[in-house]
């Protein structure tokens, strides 16, 4: 199968291109840098906000895994995510209609739903505003008879880029180099999924899910500080501090007028404080059914992870 892969040289989306080439099948890598990813397939340069290149990209593709999204803590145009988040999702279900594309994917994230114990999802910053605006989008388009996909990966983690996809890796580099100041809400709840897992379960449903179904790709639901206890265990490195809210939320404040008077990137938000407040724990039953995804443990997943550091 020829499969169109939006946001392809991404964290994941290097994953799932990788994983649909050790399947047989033809990922045809869309992102602005594709023919300089060294991916298999074929590489299509291309922004998402660009309906005509997204549109070139897809013809002659018989599915649509759109992965693309601007993953930030902050941008000093705000729009930025609008213009990625929620008109890139719009533009892949135009060019996949014009194209003819039925199978079509949709990768999410756990932050467009609600934590446990809320029955709305947050908007504590521009990221997760988009991501869940994009979400009720999505929703809009199944419930009108649209056949597609949606996935919801939970804390996505692994060897490779220190990306902001994988937020976990780069915190235990940070850790092992003595540059992490402390964990903000070490006791709150995430659901830890190894890379690879992830990426193999995309494939399977671009292969088989159901029209119009939704999936939670999560792992193994433990606080931060479990993350850390195992990168003790083997390595003897220290636990790091854990930082209070009140604190969290003051140094998110100072960051931010700072961010706003010197156009610079925030090292912390109030927004990311909010987030980790919050349970994310998730239920991945059904993708472990109906997509064979895989639950690795923490001990296994760190253990490689710092292997390959």
């Amino acid at each position: 199968m020829r499969v169109l892969v939006t946001g392809g040289t991404g964290y994941l989306g290097r994953a799932v291109v990788q994983a649909l080439a050790d399947r047989g099948h033809t990922p045809v890598v869309f992102a602005r840098s594709a023919s300089t990813g060294g991916l298999p397939g074929v590489a299509a340069d291309g922004d998402v906000r660009d309906l005509t290149a997204l549109t070139h990209a897809a013809e002659g593709c018989e599915a649509l895994c759109h992965l693309a999204a601007l993953v930030s803590l902050w941008r000093p145009r705000p729009r930025d995510f609008d213009d990625v988040n929620i008109g890139g999702l719009r533009n892949a279900l135009a060019a996949a209609a014009r194209a003819g594309i039925s199978r079509f994917v949709y990768t999410s994230s756990f932050l467009a739903r609600p934590p446990l114990g809320r029955t709305l999802p947050l908007s504590a910053n521009d990221y997760q505003r988009t991501k869940a605006e994009a979400n009720r989008m999505a929703d809009a388009e199944v419930q009108a008879g649209h056949p597609m996909v949606r996935l919801y990966p939970g804390v996505i983690y692994g060897p490779g880029r220190f990306t902001e996809g994988n937020l976990i890796g780069r915190l235990i580099r940070d850790h092992l180099r003595g540059r992490l100041p402390g964990l903000i809400g070490a006791d709150r709840p995430w659901s830890y999924a190894w890379i690879d897992d992830v990426a193999a379960a995309h494939v399977v449903a671009i292969e088989r899910a159901a029209p119009g179904s939704s999936y939670v790709l999560g792992g193994v639901n433990a606080p931060q500080l479990a993350v850390f206890e195992r990168v003790r265990e083997i390595t003897g490195r220290r636990l790091p501090r854990r930082i209070p809210f009140g604190i969290a939320n003051a140094i998110g404040l100072i960051e931010e007028t700072r961010a706003a008077i010197f156009r610079s990137p925030p090292l912390l938000t109030r927004g990311a404080v909010e987030i980790f407040t919050h349970d994310w724990s998730l239920d991945s039953g059904a993708a472990i059914r109906d997509l064979d995804l895989r639950v690795r443990s923490l001990e296994q997943g760190v253990a490689t992870l710092l292997a390959s550091l």
